[in-house]
């Protein structure tokens, strides 16, 4: 995949390597045939991100297809992505890649991977598919500089000391965390939206969950007071404190907010899921009568696990626990129980990033793009996809789709303007 020669005049560059850059400059290239399209990326290697997502397997997408309910999934984009997801759907997604050898598979939890439970899968297409519509990759060649003709055109400046000319300029540059693709964009005017993390853990110092690492609770409600920040989920204790999708999402939905608590706050989890203090008392009045001889320590009730039990009763009886039997229980140790069991709090010190997911919310300012081109409202012939754009969704593939999705706009945009 190198430079096919000396001749630096193209009809698009793609400046960003991974998913949304390859699927952009694939939709032109083949609507375009015999178009000089090259893709510019500063990494050694092109889908990075693609590679590692999803523990290796890359979440292709998730197979919610009604566009209104698809868009739910989004804290910030909801409204902008509404048109898109009409225009290509996770339906549309999933019949590209099997129509082009990568089989998928839809798991429990609506997510989709390829069946093979390889990334390299998704790569190999998307490398495949490029070098078939005559897409140039050069990798290690970063964009340093770009500045626009007045007759429209763009002047791109390499890292590699090349200068290239191109009639249209697509920015796939990812996050703004990565300050140039922000920079880039606010040079030609654009407002841009302060970046911040969108899916990360939370770190969490408490014995009730020492050495507990690798439990999970299928579905809890997770909450963090005097905020109206609500989700529930599958929570994980790792070794840092918390994860799983119900920290997951509520991080997401919550990341400027958090942002500026600057991590510090208290979250409030319900481990049954969705009882209130006094339906748990219920319980417990019924398992008085039903299980009298059973040890309250060793009796886990609503779905969780046997250690965190003992961890949550040790919490509420203090020196009582390893004696202590339902018909035993006093109503202060039972109310005492139902708060660790449906209002458990815990303080959290700073945050983790989860180990794959690195997404941010920020980028361009969404009202300074033409959703229907994804072109740029500023200046002619400047196009946006991907995370360098204000959206992002929640885990579970949703963030791969708004890339594909505004990608394939994007190219197709872009061929229609020829």
């Amino acid at each position: 995949m190198e430079p096919a020669g000396c001749d630096d005049d193209f009809d698009l560059v793609v400046a960003g390597g991974g998913a949304a850059g390859f699927f952009a400059a694939i939709t032109f290239a083949e609507a375009r045939p015999g178009s000089r399209v090259v893709i510019l990326e500063k990494s050694r290697e092109v889908l990075g991100k693609v590679r590692i997502s999803g523990g290796g397997r890359c979440n292709v997408t998730h197979a919610c297809f009604e566009p209104k309910v698809l868009v739910t999934h989004y804290p910030r984009g909801s409204r902008q992505l509404i048109g898109p997801f009409h225009r290509w759907s996770p339906t549309d997604t999933m019949e590209w890649f099997e129509s082009r050898g990568v089989p998928l598979k839809t798991e429990s939890d609506g997510r989709v991977f390829p069946q093979s439970d390889s990334s390299q899968a998704i790569i190999d297409c998307l490398s495949e598919s490029a070098r078939t519509a005559g897409v140039e990759v050069r990798c290690s060649t970063a964009v340093k500089e770009v500045s626009r003709s007045d007759h429209g055109s763009y002047e791109v400046q390499t890292s590699s000391g090349a200068s290239i000319t191109t009639r249209k300029l697509l920015l796939t540059l990812g996050g703004t965390r990565n300050r140039f693709g922000a920079d880039l964009a606010a040079h030609f005017g654009h407002r841009i939206e302060v970046a911040a993390p969108s899916l990360f853990t939370f770190r969490i110092q408490d014995d009730r969950l020492d050495e507990l690492q690798g439990l999970s609770v299928a579905s809890a409600r997770v909450r963090i007071p005097g905020t109206k920040l609500v989700s529930t989920g599958p929570v994980l204790v790792t070794h840092w404190g918390l994860s799983g999708p119900g920290i997951l999402k509520i991080s997401a939905w919550g990341a400027r907010e958090l942002q500026q608590r600057d991590y510090r706050f208290e979250v409030e989890v319900n481990w049954t899921g969705e009882l209130g203090e006094e339906a748990i008392l219920e319980e417990f009045a019924r398992l008085r009568v039903e299980s009298p001889r059973r040890k309250v320590v060793n009796d886990a009730q609503f779905g969780i696990p046997g250690r965190l039990w003992k961890r949550l009763v040790g919490a509420a009886a203090a020196g009582e626990a390893d004696a202590l039997h339902w018909p035993h229980l006093a109503k202060a140790v039972a109310r005492r129980l139902a708060a660790q069991l449906g209002a458990c709090r815990f303080r959290v010190d700073g945050k983790s990033m989860n180990k794959d997911e690195f997404v941010t919310c920020g980028g361009v300012h969404l009202g300074d793009v033409n959703f229907k081109t994804m072109e740029s409202r500023k200046v002619g012939g400047l196009h946006f996809a991907g995370e360098i754009l204000d959206i992002d969704g929640i885990t579970g593939g949703f963030n791969f789709q708004a890339a594909w999705t505004t990608a394939r706009i994007a190219g197709e945009a872009i061929a229609d303007s020829f």
